[in-house]
């Protein structure tokens, strides 16, 4: 029997975190490991008690402008930063962590892992960037000695297909099962 890596292990955890997005553009989740324990989990989303973005939260994202337009005036705050500010809340060390990451991390939130003593960041998607963020990218991760691993497998895009559909680590050949089903579910 084969097993998953533990890269692999912990990007499946992301993607079930991703779940828990309020952004209606896009949903990425986080989960930072120190030694193979988890330590903080985030995904995106508007900040504390202020309306989830798809209840009207965020006027950037719920307006029909291009992606990556207007960026200064989004209120959401994005998963890895979740992560990481939700492990300084609770008194969890991110150095020597490794983050993994459904999307490759925007510049911010690279500069944010890098001081928060991150050194690894796992990921899955790429994001565009254009010619010169690309570079300035490039030159920190180089810099910094951060870790950068982008796993691109058929169990990602598995995941994706399981996580699109809301039935989470059900493998297509056992089919839809109702949560009626499930003992704790039932009217007592």
């Amino acid at each position: 029997m084969d097993r998953i890596s533990w890269d692999e292990y912990f990007l499946r955890i992301a993607y079930a975190v991703s779940a828990r997005s309020n952004c209606v553009r896009r949903q990425i989740g986080a989960v930072i490991v120190n030694d193979k324990i988890i330590t903080s989990t985030g995904y995106n989303g508007t900040p504390m008690g202020i309306p989830n973005c798809f209840d009207g939260g965020c006027k950037r994202c719920n307006s029909d402008g291009p992606s990556g337009a207007n960026l200064d005036e989004c209120i959401c705050i994005h998963a890895e930063e979740n992560a990481i500010v939700f492990a300084a809340r609770h008194g969890s060390s991110t150095s020597g962590a490794t983050i993994y990451t459904t999307n490759k991390p925007c510049l911010g939130c690279l500069k944010k892992s890098i001081q928060a003593g991150i050194r690894r960041v796992v990921y899955a998607e790429q994001y565009a960037y254009t010619k010169s963020v690309e570079e300035v990218y490039n030159w920190l991760v180089e810099e910094s000695g951060i870790e950068m691993s982008n796993i691109v497998r058929k169990l990602i895009a598995h995941m994706k297909w399981i996580a699109s559909r809301k039935h989470w680590f059900i493998p297509p050949e056992i089919g839809q099962i109702s949560l009626d089903a499930c003992p704790a579910n039932r009217a007592v």
